[in-house]
């Protein structure tokens, strides 16, 4: 059955050109109302302009559908408020965060400058805390909520020259983990998005045919599953050129080494065997690391305490 978005409403960061662009105009052609939020800057944040955001807006309404810009900075908590006290003052709700704000200063940890790094947490990173606790009380009071946290292969995986992004990126999933399991009970469920996808960020540094395939088009689809009503809850999916994966943080089992003198020693000896991911496990929680480690040393848990995490 398609996907019906009909009288939701969903606010999407960085929504005025590239991948931003087409979630914003995918959501709107399911029937939600969409808020296109973007500061207009440069790649590297500098610079601003409503234009970009009030472009992608006016290409909905033209198309039939209601869209408002937003030119708020994420990084301004108060600027975040006013944009949500906005949209729901306009249409009583929201319903869907795409957290797509994004900029890049790419440099080598040794040649990185600090405001730079910061620069580039402060938006990756604190832009999505900031637009998701401005909506995060309304979500759980109506009892629905679909939160998009854009992650990366960076981060997940690291990329050479990218420190700051990488380390924001991955933060993003750190969060998205908590705020999964916190918002649950209300039928807010917070997802990552690791997007493949040729926007003007790529442009220069692949070949034509590859940008082609990795048309952001072909990423949107996996945001509106986790936009949707039936969408999982603390996943982190993969997305380009129309191939989707899951990535998932994982345990493997690992030895006892004890406490001895020479665990050190051990470990770097049996290091082979303590990597071993044959029967690795994908841990629920936290905690599930500390009941392994646990159990291994020989303890016996107690029942329920894989839900110690109140």
């Amino acid at each position: 059955m398609p996907i019906n978005l009909s009288g939701r409403v969903a606010v999407v960061t960085g929504g005025g050109g590239g991948l931003g662009r087409e979630h914003a105009l995918l959501l709107a052609s399911r029937g939600a109302r969409v808020v296109v939020n973007d500061l207009g800057g440069a790649p590297d944040g500098t610079g601003g302009s409503m234009s970009a955001a009030e472009n992608v807006a006016s290409e909905i309404v033209a198309r039939g559908g209601e869209a408002i810009a937003s030119g708020a900075s994420v990084t301004d908590y108060a600027q975040v408020q006013a944009m949500i006290a906005d949209a729901v003052s306009r249409w009583g709700r929201v319903d869907i965060l795409v957290n797509n704000a994004g900029i890049l200063r790419d440099r080598t940890f040794a040649k990185v400058d600090l405001d730079d790094f910061r620069a580039v947490v402060e938006v990756h990173l604190m832009g999505a805390v900031h637009c998701t606790k401005a909506v995060w009380d309304g979500m759980r009071a109506q009892k629905f909520g679909r939160i998009i946290m854009t992650t990366s292969s960076s981060g997940l995986y690291g990329n050479f020259g990218q420190s700051s992004y990488g380390a924001a990126k991955m933060a993003l999933v750190g969060l998205m983990q908590t705020l999964g399991l916190e918002g649950e009970k209300y039928n807010v469920r917070v997802n990552c998005l690791a997007p493949t996808a040729a926007t003007r960020m790529l442009e220069g540094l692949m070949p034509r045919a590859m940008l082609d395939a990795l048309d952001p088009t072909r990423v949107s689809p996996a945001m509106l599953a986790l936009a949707s009503e039936d969408a999982p809850n603390r996943k982190i999916i993969c997305a380009g050129a129309g191939s989707f994966e899951q990535a998932n943080i994982t345990l493997t089992p690992g030895l006892f080494l004890g406490s001895e003198d020479d665990v050190a020693e051990q470990l770097l000896a049996q290091y082979e065997a303590i990597s071993d991911r044959e029967g690795e496990t994908v841990p629920a929680v936290g905690p599930d690391q500390t009941n392994l480690e646990l159990l291994k040393a020989g303890f016996v848990l107690p029942v329920g305490a894989e839900s110690s995490h109140a």
